[in-house]
């Protein structure tokens, strides 16, 4: 927290007090609301399978971690290279909206070959069907938020957007905690028939998302862009400059499935993986919308380097964690990084690119992210297998305050170069 007295720490705490009125919410535009809405309805059903699937990889099929780094590494790349294109696309059509119906409606589509899923094999083939559907739809929706909200409200526009994404997967991981409780009680590790269980109910949410989105948004008409090739040039030195720091960033950002397999490590059963998966996604919906509204008021990197250095925090003590309730703890804060960094570094890149770029910049960025996944999940993998499971977690805590410390620094060059 900011020093007493400061003009920061004036800010921090007028925008914690401020009421749901007070932050504009009741006056967002439709889609922002439809958007949010369809997301909070896709995370329910995600979250109820996703956070098991490592579970169901390692507790019954014998999946080992460099494994499961690599099928959780190659289904996020998928997607990366599918938004770069998506988001050019709707660039070139100047649509947005029906692109992302259609990547939510093949991730809803490819879901319910889970429940028949019994190798790895499928198991990773559903899963990166449905990340191809993630691919096409983030850089659409995600031009479809900025060019349907004005630029003094941005910030606020996608912190609520993750925090209605988040309470989504709060409440599927709470479906999931009740369908696991009423299938196999605190067995420590997940069965077959519960995963199957859990897959089935995912279902409804999942087609419900597809149908609030075609039925509630409106096309806001984007400007066309000129230019038919993808061109990375275009888009901006400052831009690509950012970039380069968030793939620093993510090269410690493995997959969350390795918090999860870390907490079965110390001794958590399923119901208490999914008890700290609900606790870390309500903070991160606390926190997301109070996030985004303060990057409207001081620089968004200002935001983005505390969630980084919070991340830093947070790795370090999952290394060192020692005991169920170290998990509790460090699950639970893991959600205030979330909350401050992520919808803030999407508002970001809106401000640094032309308006007519903006699916482009969308999927540039989601293609640095993702494909960051591979080697960072691959990395962990042979990490924890070497060197033990708290190893990966020292390298992202490392890597973390290396990236906040560049993307700091940038920041103020670009301050100096203004002034």
């Amino acid at each position: 927290m900011p020093a007493p007295g400061s003009m920061l720490h004036n800010e921090v705490i007028e925008v914690m007090k401020m009421s749901r009125r007070s932050l504009g919410l009741r006056h967002l535009p439709r889609n922002i609301w439809a958007v949010g809405a369809t997301s909070f309805l896709m995370d329910v059903s995600s979250e109820m399978v996703l956070n098991l699937l490592p579970l169901f990889l390692a507790n019954v099929l014998g999946v080992g971690t460099t494994l499961i780094g690599v099928i959780e590494g190659v289904a996020e790349a998928t997607a990366s290279l599918v938004k770069v294109f998506s988001g050019w696309l709707s660039d070139r059509l100047g649509q947005r909206k029906w692109l992302a119906v259609a990547g939510y409606a093949l991730s809803a589509a490819a879901k319910p070959f889970l429940y028949i899923a019994s190798s790895w094999e499928a198991v990773a083939g559903v899963r990166w069907a449905d990340r191809v559907g993630k691919g096409i739809r983030t850089a659409p929706r995600d031009a479809l938020v900025a060019d349907s909200i004005d630029e003094k409200r941005r910030g606020l526009a996608f912190g609520f957007h993750r925090a209605a994404d988040t309470g989504g997967a709060m409440v599927g991981i709470l479906g999931a905690l009740a369908a696991v409780w009423m299938t196999q009680g605190g067995v420590g590790q997940l069965t077959a028939t519960t995963f199957r269980t859990v897959v089935l109910v995912s279902l409804v949410p999942a087609g419900l998302a597809v149908v609030v989105l075609a039925l509630g948004a409106r096309e806001v008409g984007a400007a066309r862009s000129a230019r038919p090739p993808i061109r990375f040039r275009a888009l901006g030195r400052p831009f690509l400059v950012f970039l380069g720091i968030v793939g620093l960033f993510e090269l410690g950002n493995s997959a969350d499935a390795f918090l999860v397999l870390r907490a079965q490590t110390l001794g958590t059963n399923v119901l208490g993986i999914l008890g700290m998966l609900a606790a870390f996604n309500l903070v991160y919906t606390l926190v997301s919308t109070p996030a985004g509204a303060l990057s409207d008021r001081i620089p968004r990197r200002t935001v983005i380097v505390a969630g980084w250095v919070v991340y830093a925090g947070i790795y370090l003590g999952l290394g060192l964690a020692g005991a169920v309730w170290n998990m509790w703890v460090l699950y639970t804060v893991y959600g205030a990084y979330y909350g401050a960094a992520y919808g803030t570094a999407k508002a970001l890149v809106a401000d640094l690119v032309p308006v007519e770029l903006r699916g482009t910049a969308y999927g540039t960025y989601s293609l640095v992210v993702g494909a960051m996944d591979l080697p960072a999940s691959v990395i962990a993998g042979a990490l924890w297998q070497s060197m033990g499971p708290g190893a990966p977690f020292f390298f992202g805590a490392a890597v973390a305050l290396l990236a906040a410390g560049a993307l700091w620094i940038w920041g103020r060059s670009r301050v100096d170069q203004a002034g």
